[in-house]
């Protein structure tokens, strides 16, 4: 269904070269980073209070964009394999059908490589949470996720905003070593996540004219059609040719989605003015550089993507944890880890005194 091979080799001919950089600057950059997620970690603990499995170590991978694109490519081939059998088996194994899945794989396995390429020269780090391990990307022990920082777009970033590039190092680490941490120290939160995406995907039409005939519904509605941004929720192609069901998924997603962002950005401005001196000069021009955007092709992907649903998320996640943490402080915060059942909700991330009446409340009550 998908040549994987092909959608590797696809984006790293495309995507595009990193900052020049000697080999010496190179090795240095890749060892403060690996310096700055290991102390980063000892930050984010102190100021989240939340306690990680010492037994439980993920790997700290500083990659190129390739790199990236090959971990990421792993863990669509993992993440997809249920869908893609059901693809499968609803599609046949005659000889026709063999015929047009292998042209059908390449031709995706373009298109998914021609994505990644534009996402891999944009991602600054990411924890990766469905990480099967490889020769060259180990994950950690049990099956658990890895974190990857990626040095060419850290360093372009940096020299971008023209800020100091240790701490925009030590900034960066602190946002990514947060996802790490949520991950590690809430051992239901993986699965959940893994479960609710799967509930997504279970839910996919395999029926090529259904997609089709919700694509012409998602063409038409992003054309125009008499409705604003506004009036259609801003929603991007990915969400308007779902059906109902997912929907009701994705609405939980990016609730738990907005709460992980918001988290790591909230987290990032806490333990900043300790330990990160310009971390004032970093914020305002990182949060100009992504109101900014960039050309009319690349706004024009960041909508078909939903690229701007995940800049509203970090947004509303921060808001929602800030207001939090004001009420009823950082441990009171901390209760949305004790189970599904105490994450928010997409209205709660919207209300965040609603979530207090609702956990806290009734903990009380």
């Amino acid at each position: 269904m998908v040549d994987w091979n092909l959608a590797v080799a696809t984006a790293t001919r495309l995507v595009r070269p990193g900052p020049e950089v000697s080999r010496d600057e190179a090795r240095a950059i890749v060892s403060e980073l690996r310096r700055h997620a290991k102390s980063a970690e000892e930050h984010v603990r102190s100021f989240t209070r939340m306690a990680t499995d010492a037994g439980h170590d993920t790997p700290v991978l500083v990659v190129d964009r390739a790199g990236w694109v090959r971990a990421n490519v792993a863990g669509f081939r993992e993440l997809l394999k249920p869908l893609l059998d059901k693809m499968q088996d609803r599609r046949g194994s005659g000889p026709g059908n063999a015929m047009m899945g292998a042209v059908g794989g390449k031709v995706t396995g373009v298109e998914l490589g021609m994505l990644l390429s534009f996402l891999a020269s944009r991602v600054l780090g990411q924890y990766e949470t469905f990480a099967p391990p490889s020769r060259d990307l180990p994950a950690a022990p049990d099956g658990g996720g890895r974190l990857l920082l990626v040095a060419p777009n850290i360093v372009h970033v940096e020299r971008e905003l023209d800020v100091d590039p240790h701490d925009f190092r030590l900034w960066v680490c602190l946002h990514e070593e947060t996802h790490r941490t949520q991950f590690t120290a809430v051992p239901w939160l993986r699965d959940h996540l893994e479960g609710e995406i799967q509930s997504f995907l279970a839910e996919t039409e395999v029926d090529p004219m259904t997609v089709l005939e919700r694509l012409r519904e998602a063409a038409s509605s992003l054309a125009g059609n008499g409705r604003t941004e506004e009036e259609d929720g801003g929603r991007s192609i990915v969400e308007l040719v779902q059906t109902p069901a997912q929907r009701e998924v994705l609405g939980r997603l990016t609730a738990v989605m907005s709460l992980l962002e918001g988290h790591a950005d909230f987290v990032m401005d806490g333990v900043g003015p300790a330990v990160v001196p310009s971390v004032t000069e970093i914020r305002e021009k990182f949060k100009e550089r992504r109101a900014k955007g960039a050309s009319r092709l690349d706004q024009a992907l960041r909508k078909l993507l939903g690229l701007d649903a995940k800049l509203r998320q970090y947004r509303d996640g921060e808001r929602f944890v800030r207001s939090v943490v004001e009420q009823v402080g950082m441990d009171g915060f901390n209760r949305v880890w004790t189970s599904p059942n105490t994450l928010p909700t997409k209205a709660e991330i919207a209300r965040p005194a609603d979530w207090v009446a609702r956990v806290h409340r009734k903990a009380e009550s």
